[in-house]
This record gives structure tokens, C-alpha cells and sequence, in this order.
């Protein structure tokens, strides 16, 4: 019977040698931002219209909906006639 020939250090040297790396570079705060009343309210109005716009959308697009089915419905009974 013919048995593999294994070698005698089970582990391989390592292929990479670790090098420490630089030390983490110290991290420069940001500069303020002041956000003052006129800037708070204009994001609040502008939140409220786009959200005004999305709604006007939505319920137009479900009007648009209903009519196509009452349409299909009323075009459906004539062909049947």
C-alpha cells in the first residue's frame, strides 16, 4: 500500500511579514455649521410642499385608476349588447 509522504514541519513559513502600519493620523474636527430659525423653517415648508406635491400625485394617479376601470367596465356592457 502506497502512503503519501508528509512533511516533516506541518506549517509553511509565512509568505508576508506583518509591518506595523503608521499610527492613525489625528482626525481635524469639521467646522461649525449654525443652522438658525430661517434655515429650520425653510427645510420644514419645503419638506411640507414636497410632501403636498407626492400626495397630489398619488391621488391622481388613483382617480386616474378608478376611471380607467369604470370605463372598461361601461365599454365592456355596450360590446355585450
Amino acid at each position: 500500500m502506497f502512503l503519501p509522504k508528509y512533511p516533516d514541519n506541518p506549517t509553511p513559513p509565512p509568505a508576508h511579514t506583518h509591518v506595523p502600519a503608521d499610527p492613525m493620523p489625528v482626525r481635524r474636527s469639521l467646522p461649525s455649521v449654525s443652522i438658525d430659525q430661517k434655515t429650520v423653517v425653510a427645510l420644514v415648508v419645503g419638506g411640507v410642499v414636497l410632501t403636498a406635491l407626492l400626495a397630489a400625485v398619488a391621488i391622481t394617479a388613483i382617480s386616474v385608476a378608478v376611471a380607467a376601470v369604470v370605463l372598461r367596465s361601461l365599454l365592456r356592457e355596450q360590446h355585450r349588447r
